[in-house]
């Protein structure tokens, strides 16, 4: 079997540091956490890890990026692998972004910054359990 991946992708590293902890703290050893701090590398990174046979279960993705904003991302990412779990962590999304990834990609939650890292975890299961 391979091995399960949560992906995680914001354009602050603060962010990242903090979801990694968080992450880690919540799921230990049982996942590889990866990241990247744009969705033109986590596109990159979706693929070398889909190459290399790993499984990408969960993506945690920002809305405000440089370049492709995170509800692009959930649709792309949506296009080529549907069964990913697809969460937004934002704090600046509009309503009409949010409306059009809830409808495109069957997202599992959109959760707002600054967030609650019990309410993350529970989504993330939520989402791992429904997959």
């Amino acid at each position: 079997m391979s091995q399960a991946v949560i992906l995680c992708v914001d354009d602050e590293r603060i962010i990242l540091d903090s979801l990694q902890i968080q992450l880690e703290d919540a799921f230990g050893d049982a996942y590889l956490y990866e990241f990247a701090e744009n969705a033109e590398d986590a596109l990159e990174l979706i693929e070398e890890l889909n190459e290399e046979g790993l499984n990408i279960l969960v993506i945690v993705s920002d809305w405000l990026m440089p370049g492709i904003k995170g509800d692009e991302l959930l649709i792309r990412v949506h296009q080529l692998f549907p069964d990913i779990v697809k969460i937004l962590l934002t704090g600046q999304a509009d309503e009409t972004a949010i409306k059009r990834v809830h409808k495109q990609v069957e997202l599992q939650r959109c959760i707002y910054k600054p967030w609650d890292e019990e309410e993350l975890v529970k989504t993330i299961k939520q989402g791992l359990k429904e997959s």
